[in-house]
């Protein structure tokens, strides 16, 4: 059993037991997450939302609140001498789904 949630303007297929890293979200490590918006559910049969499934739910435990991975921005123009370097650390929550 799997289902497609949005959350923080992307989407996820998620499963029971899952780690999900999702934008950050206004939680503590420890908390409850649920997530309203699901997409489709697949228990066997799909069931497609339009655009929401109605009375399905996603509830998961938020277990770290930290940041990625560096990326390394880079601009340069040749000929002229210019180049800039810039890197940037997005945050995320990373959740564990309970059930669906």
């Amino acid at each position: 059993m799997y289902a497609i949630i949005e959350t923080g303007g992307k989407q996820y297929k998620v499963q029971v037991g899952d780690l999900v890293k999702v934008e950050k979200l206004d939680v503590n490590v420890g908390d409850k997450v649920t997530f309203d918006k699901v997409l489709a559910v697949c228990d066997g049969d799909i069931t497609l939302g339009n655009p929401t499934v109605s009375g399905k739910t996603v509830t998961g435990t938020c277990t770290k609140q930290a940041k990625d991975k560096k990326v390394i921005v880079y601009k340069y123009k040749r000929k002229s001498g210019y180049h800039k370097k810039n890197g940037h650390r997005q945050f995320f929550t990373e959740v564990k789904i309970d059930s669906i």
